[in-house]
């Protein structure tokens, strides 16, 4: 147990490492402002609420909940909410600063938050989580708001979480304001404000980025072999879409074990299956359980990390066979594993750009309900198609231009967007 507490602290630290790392790279290269680099190194706030919840069975349990606002300097605080046993006050530090380049690098009017609950929300029942998420909704007040901070789904949160966070908020104001805060949160579902293609918006946006990437290196993605870490949302959906175009699964590893077919893994089989088998992936049919130590290192020709921070390292960096990993996931590359990565010729789309189609379709339900419009759902994915096409374009132009990786020059085109925004409007007083 103390061996697992101390593996956990230190992805933890890892992650905040990580992300100051790819910062500070990518400031020296443009020869960052000095004064803005200050500034853009530490977060603006940073809540933490300690709150009583009464249990199912009448007993009283106290939570910790976080939200660290990283910067918004381009516009209100936007990012999600996590419950899990791994979130703290380093881990949304850490997230809320990838969360400012990501929103940068779309071109989006936000800055970068991050926040969450440490629990495991599966010893919880339905009705419990939901007053842990009313109460935290309460602890944070007026911390959030749909001009100021604006959180969305993220691990083990999701539509109803969002809901349920909604309704609370709401009904903290006079009741003629009540509907002005509809886009308080995004990610929510349909009845209540939600926007068409949100629940696919990030899956879908890997599987562009994919797409882009094939066409910029002239390949077909027909027979391409991949593997994909975590099957939540994320890894569900980018699977349903490169299936759709050709591609086959060979290989997932989830929170309860891995399986592989070198044959393929049917995507919609696979998704039935784990609904009907508390999310777990184990036992799937014409699969065999592997260990989940060799999952990266399996056979293939592209790797979706979609779950957790820090699963590629150093360790297991050398065995992977893919030559494209794409990030689904938020920070699951270390630094030193990437290095690695790239002397071997691997290419490696970045987490900012690579799962930010969750982010710009939030963008879209914010802006619907602030105008009070309803999108059709070909409508949201032409204008995600096009807003990620453009970025990725800038990255990859940035990237050959300036000779560095993608990652490098998706962390470029952030920090100039920032710095510009800084030189422009000048610092109070």
């Amino acid at each position: 147990m103390i061996a697992k507490e101390k593996v956990v602290k230190a992805t933890k630290q890892g992650m905040l490492d990580n992300v100051m790392r790819q910062f500070n790279n990518a400031a020296d290269i443009i020869d960052l402002n000095s004064n803005i680099r200050k500034i853009l190194e530490i977060t603006n706030n940073e809540l933490v609420v300690h709150f009583p919840v009464k249990m199912d069975n009448g007993e009283v349990e106290v939570f910790t909940g976080y939200r660290v606002q990283h910067n918004n300097a381009l516009g209100p605080y936007k990012g999600g909410l996590r419950y899990h046993p791994t979130v703290d006050i380093d881990a949304a530090r850490a997230l809320a600063m990838w969360m400012t380049w990501k929103t940068s690098l779309a071109g989006l009017p936000y800055g970068g938050a991050k926040g969450g609950i440490q629990l495991d929300p599966s010893k919880y029942s339905s009705s419990e989580l939901e007053r842990i998420t009313r109460r935290f909704t309460y602890a944070l007040g007026d911390n959030i708001g749909p001009e100021l901070d604006i959180p969305a789904p993220d691990v083990n949160t999701n539509p109803q979480t969002m809901a349920w966070i909604l309704d609370t908020y709401m009904s903290t104001k006079a009741p003629a304001e009540r509907s002005k805060n509809m886009h308080v949160v995004t990610g929510k579902p349909l009845g209540a404000g939600g926007s068409e293609g949100r629940d696919r918006a990030t899956g879908y946006g890997v599987f562009l980025n994919i797409k882009f990437w094939a066409l910029d290196k002239k390949i077909t993605l027909k027979d391409k072999r991949f593997i994909v870490q975590g099957f939540g949302n994320v890894g569900y959906w980018t699977a349903h879409f490169l299936e759709k175009e050709g591609a086959k699964l060979v290989a997932v590893q989830d929170q309860f074990g891995c399986i592989s077919n070198e044959n393929g893994i049917a995507v919609e089989q696979l998704f039935d299956y784990t609904k009907a088998n508390n999310g777990s992936i184990l036992g799937f049919t014409n699969t065999t359980p592997i260990a989940s130590k060799d999952f990266f290192s399996i056979d293939c020709d592209i790797c979706i990390p979609a779950a957790l921070g820090n699963q590629i390292t150093e360790e297991n960096a050398p065995l992977i066979k893919a030559y494209l990993i794409a990030e689904g996931a938020n920070g699951p590359t270390d630094v030193n594993a990437e290095k690695i990565l790239l002397k071997k010729g691997t290419d490696i789309i970045p987490d900012i750009l690579c799962n930010s189609g969750g982010v710009i379709c939030s963008y879209f339900e914010w802006l619907q309900n602030r105008n009070g419009e309803i999108w059709q759902l070909n409508e949201v994915l032409e204008k995600l198609e096009k807003k990620l096409e453009e970025s990725f374009r800038k990255v990859i132009e940035t990237s050959r231009k300036k000779d560095v990786d993608m990652r490098t020059a998706a962390f470029i085109i952030a920090i100039e967007r920032l710095e510009l925004a800084y030189v422009q409007r000048g610092i109070f007083p």
